[in-house]
């Protein structure tokens, strides 16, 4: 894999970071790199894109850690810690606009110079998943007064 850009954002250490694309309303932006301008055709005509993106600042990881929103520890792939074998890192954001090659985004929760690996556009139709559950989350009591920002726990 080769990075097709990078993505900036306020964010220059995950102490005070959102948690979740969904829990932020911090603006940032892509910087696609200039081979993949072409790519970038009709992407404007969607409120929001997937980003995927490598977790270039993440420690190791342990395959059981405590998430940010519970007390217990949970098999690592259980949890959307950003430490993982592959450290690939997934976020649906807010497309604002496209100027060339920069698009203006709303929702960052990553590091700023994050390698980007792939941008996808959001399809309600096909995302949404209406019946789905979420496991232990479900029943932590830290989710709804958690204030959803991160701590250094799993950065390098």
């Amino acid at each position: 894999m080769k990075p097709i850009g990078v993505i900036r954002t306020p964010f220059t250490s995950s102490e005070y970071t959102p948690i979740q694309s969904s829990k932020s309303n911090t603006n940032g932006h892509v910087e696609v790199y200039s081979e993949y301008l072409d790519a970038l055709k009709s992407l404007d005509d969607f409120s929001h894109i997937i980003l995927l993106y490598w977790f270039h600042m993440a420690k190791q990881p342990k395959m059981r850690e405590k998430p940010f929103l519970d007390t217990e520890e949970h098999g690592l792939f259980s949890i959307r810690a950003p430490s993982r074998p592959n450290p690939i890192g997934i976020s649906i954001v807010k497309l604002l606009s496209i100027e060339g090659t920069r698009l203006n985004i709303e929702g960052v929760d990553m590091l700023d110079k994050t390698p980007l690996i792939d941008i996808k556009p959001f399809v309600p139709e096909f995302d949404n998943r209406p019946l789905a559950t979420s496991g232990w989350l479900a029943k932590s009591t830290l989710v709804e007064n958690h204030p959803h920002i991160a701590d250094d726990r799993f950065e390098k």
